[in-house]
């Protein structure tokens, strides 16, 4: 119980010491708070700007400006425009422009050429340059190829739901909005890109006509006609949602019977080149032997 008293008695002596010290530096405490807070808004006024800027901003970011303006004097309006629907039909992988693809294009193609200067061998560096040249290009078309094959396996079922919505008594710019909502992919995406073109002001067909160019696939172009010519006609769009979805479920069809038939075809060549020999060389090297030995 004592030591409980004496501790009590202790921190309470201790606290009226420290209130008293603060009260008696309560000025040079106050004076000194607002010195720093001067000082550091001072510093704040006068720090550089360019120092609030990442590496990235402040180093790459201009150098990659000046090579893309190089790039962009160096190819042709044509090849630009060429270079533009090609990124546009791929989605704009990695956030790519025409200046930017034809940047990277060369970057490739200098790194390739390096690396085989330093191979020393001109096999090796004739394959690199070529390797250099068609890489770029065929990333893009991969790139396109597979966001076309997104598109066409999500139509089907973004139609049925549109048709569903529209059928719920929804208009078809409500049913955009709740296909946008539901699904993701590069087609959903598309759409979001329409509807915020029509909220802008842009009439419906030159909005749809506009993403029927970005995508450019046939089975989104014939519906997007489709939906553009019932409402300059008047026609009931859930029939025409209804005709468009079982037409595009019948072309994948098509396409996938089709795909069946060609596959023997593809599969020949290598039955020919690697698993023919193999049984030829199984069946026929013990007969081959003896034929040897014998003789």
């Amino acid at each position: 119980m004592e030591i409980i008293i004496i501790s009590f008695l202790a921190v309470t002596v201790m606290a009226i010491v420290l209130g008293c010290i603060n009260l008696l530096n309560r000025e040079k405490l106050t004076i000194a708070a607002r010195l720093e807070e001067y000082t550091h808004e001072i510093e704040k006024i006068y720090l550089p700007p360019e120092l609030d800027l990442s590496l990235k901003d402040r180093v790459f970011k201009p150098i990659m400006q000046y090579f893309m303006g190089l790039s962009s004097k160096v190819v042709s309006k044509d090849k630009k425009a060429a270079y533009a629907r090609k990124l546009m039909a791929a989605g704009y992988p990695l956030g790519l422009t025409p200046e930017s693809f034809v940047l990277f294009k060369y970057s490739v193609l200098l790194v390739t050429i390096l690396l085989g200067i330093l191979s020393t061998d001109p096999w090796l560096f004739v394959g690199l340059i070529m390797v250099g040249l068609l890489m770029p290009s065929w990333l893009l078309k991969a790139s396109e190829r597979k966001r076309k094959e997104e598109i066409l396996k999500s139509l089907p079922d973004i139609l049925d739901l549109l048709s569903v919505s529209v059928e719920a008594g929804l208009g078809f710019d409500g049913a955009l909005l709740k296909v946008t909502e539901k699904y993701k992919g590069p087609l959903t995406d598309e759409f979001g890109k329409a509807l915020q073109e029509l909220n802008m002001g842009k009439m419906r067909r030159e909005a749809l006509r506009d993403m029927a160019k970005r995508v450019d696939v046939d089975d989104v172009t014939n519906f997007l006609s489709s939906i553009i010519q019932a409402d300059q006609l008047g026609v009931s769009i859930t029939n025409v949602l209804r005709l468009q979805s079982k037409q595009v479920r019948a072309n994948r069809r098509m396409r996938a019977e089709e795909k069946s038939q060609k596959a023997p075809i593809k599969i020949l060549l290598p039955l020919l080149l690697c698993i023919f020999p193999t049984i030829l060389i199984v069946l026929l090297g013990p007969a081959i032997i003896q034929l040897v030995d014998t003789l």
